[in-house]
């Protein structure tokens, strides 16, 4: 149901983990996600912690679905030494190619404990049905 649109995000991750970049718009960060299918529906599960849900943009245009968020730095006083950061911040993104088998006009979206969960259904014309034959031989398809 899902494609991956480009093999390399995951190196691109690990170098970004490695050499402590931020995420810019120009360039984000990838984000990590789970997908599965869950009966007639598809869920997909992104881990955005720390992140606001205003500071999150989801698109879909045509099939390609896009996820795009920011975590900003948290307001800190003047006085304030940081000691240790390893929280990344910036810009996240993924894009998700997503078959015509969905329901693009019917996704779902949830935030709860830092989780963006998607939820889209299997289209109608993606499901299984029955085709039944009549008596004169030719076959007649019951939706």
């Amino acid at each position: 149901m899902l494609m991956r649109t480009d093999p390399f995000r995951e190196m691109d991750r690990i170098v970004q983990q490695l050499s402590g970049t931020s995420g810019t718009w120009s360039k984000p960060s990838v984000m990590p996600m789970d997908a599965y299918r869950e009966g007639d529906v598809y869920v997909i599960a992104f881990d955005l912690p720390g992140v606001s849900p205003e500071a999150v943009d989801i698109d879909v245009e045509r099939n390609m679905l896009t996820v795009k968020a920011e975590r900003r730095p948290t307001g800190k006083s003047d006085g304030v030494q940081m000691e240790l950061s390893e929280r990344p911040l910036g810009v996240f993104s993924r894009q998700v190619m997503l078959a015509d088998t969905l329901d693009t006009e019917r996704i779902e979206a949830d935030y709860d404990a830092g989780v963006l969960t998607l939820r889209i259904p299997i289209a109608e014309r993606a499901k299984p049905r029955k085709i039944s034959i009549t008596g004169s031989g030719r076959k007649q398809i019951n939706g």
